[in-house]
């Protein structure tokens, strides 16, 4: 490609008062990750230099998310495309080179698609090349006008057509590439329509027909450059996402069972020799090695899983699960939990904040909270940290080789050092020394016959149970 300048102008200020949220549009999560956030990172790993994006409604929530990766231009009212297009002149007025405008509501496009528009636009010598695509169903899309030569000459807003227009299946996709020094003075001229009262983006065709270059680029496949404007629309998006990841992890050697049932988002990576079972979920920054059996009915967010790892029936969530340990059924790791290698982490188990160490094993109904554990470890069923003193989070050290009994509360902030044995049903407020047993539990009482006047046999008497003693 030329050495000139591209840029991309996102388009991401309106409400989406069809999505029915309180969220803006593009901010609208599609398998738990940001819609618009599916555009920046494409058009990141394309050939544009510089990224700049409209913002209107909520317009702080989309800063948030894009924060240091783009420029932002506002729109202070929704008065069309061509108004919100004409909001970035500020950031791009005076720039050489080629503007790629496009949706924020548009998170399929991928780079590939990204670079062949601009590299079709060049090699055309284009000054606007207009990207369309075709339905079976254009209803709702702007239909491409073209002359008796098959040029554009105009595009029809969907409510505006003629019935004969109406059947062209060509649409508009949103879409342009557009020499930058002619843009903003095109989108100086364009008037508000009648229909709507808005300025409409798609004006600069007939505005530029007469006296520039313009051409177009056609999208073979359909579902890539498809809008999303309310929940149902979400759920296209997301199918197409799942399987699109989904065949290329297989194609790299994951097994999926019942792949249809499985989520893998955007940025989950997932080494080859990994088995995904059924009604499986793994997004955000997840990252799975080899050799681990993840599934069924699991759900991993921003989970860092080593090799050789099980995780079934069981959350995972911003946490790390190091070698040949295995985790669940109905185990829940959240908050940075950091699970050593050859661990045992059960059903019914919540890890939080904690660290454990190598060969450590909470086999059932435990929670271990702010806890730093060390290596050898085994918590009894039952077994709490008790982290929380109602108004602040306390720590808990737990050493090496520590044998914590059933129904065991170890009340921080506290130290166990290595070597401990706590006996069964102890709540312990003191620090333990190393190489102790410590017993924290009330004296057991027996009383001699006491239970005989409170505990018969079902349909006697008291008398009853005194003849069949003497008997």
């Amino acid at each position: 490609m030329g050495t000139m300048n591209k840029y991309a102008l996102i388009l991401a200020a309106g409400k989406g008062t069809r999505m029915k949220t309180k969220l803006p549009k593009c901010a609208f999560p599609i398998l738990k990750k940001p819609m618009i956030e599916y555009i920046v990172e494409s058009v990141e790993e394309s050939d544009i230099d510089e990224t700049c994006v409209v913002v209107g409604h909520k317009r702080e929530v989309i800063e948030d998310l894009l924060k240091g990766r783009v420029s932002f231009a506002y729109q202070a009212h929704q008065l069309g495309t061509g108004h919100a297009a004409l909001s970035a002149k500020d950031a791009l007025g005076d720039r050489e080179g080629t503007t790629l405008i496009l949706l924020g509501d548009m998170p399929l496009i991928d780079e590939a698609i990204i670079d062949n528009i601009l590299t079709t636009h060049e090699k055309m010598g284009n000054d606007l090349t207009v990207v369309t695509t075709n339905y079976t169903d254009p209803t709702g899309y702007g239909r491409i006008i073209r002359d008796k030569y098959g040029k554009i000459e105009s595009i029809v807003e969907d409510k505006e057509t003629t019935e004969e227009q109406r059947a062209i299946q060509e649409v508009n996709t949103g879409i342009y590439a557009i020499n930058n020094q002619y843009l903003f003075q095109i989108l100086d001229k364009i008037e508000k329509s009648a229909y709507k009262n808005e300025y409409y983006l798609t004006d600069i065709v007939h505005l530029m027909r007469q006296d520039y270059s313009v051409g177009t680029y056609t999208i073979r496949d359909s579902q890539y450059v498809m809008g999303v404007n309310d929940l149902y629309a979400i759920s296209i998006a997301e199918k197409v996402l799942r399987d699109k990841i989904n065949k290329g992890l297989m194609l790299s050697g994951v097994s999926m069972i019942n792949p249809e049932t499985i989520t893998v988002g955007h940025n989950v990576r997932i080494e080859g020799n990994v088995t995904v079972y059924p009604n499986t979920t793994i997004t955000g920054e997840s990252t799975i090695a080899e050799g681990s059996l993840i599934g069924p009915n699991t759900e991993i967010h921003n989970g860092v899983i080593h090799r050789n790892v099980q995780v079934k029936h069981s959350y995972v969530y911003d946490s790390v699960v190091h070698e040949h340990t295995t985790i669940g059924p109905f185990a829940h790791l959240r908050n940075n939990a950091n699970i050593g290698r050859d661990n045992r982490i059960g059903n019914f188990v919540e890890v939080k904040k904690s660290t454990t160490g190598k060969n450590t094993k909470a086999s059932h109904l435990a929670y271990i909270g702010d806890t730093t554990t060390g290596a050898n470890v085994n918590f009894g069923c039952g077994s709490i940290t008790v982290n929380y003193d109602g108004k602040e989070k306390h720590q808990t050290h737990i050493g090496d080789d520590v044998f914590i009994g059933c129904n065991t509360n170890l009340v921080a902030p506290i130290r166990v050092e290595d070597n401990v044995f706590i006996a069964a049903g102890s709540t312990v407020t003191e620090n333990i020394p190393s190489g102790s047993l410590a017993i924290a539990r009330n004296k057991q009482i027996n009383k001699a016959d006491y239970a005989r006047n409170l505990i018969k046999p079902k349909g006697k008497t008291v008398e009853d149970s005194k003849d069949t003693e003497k008997k």
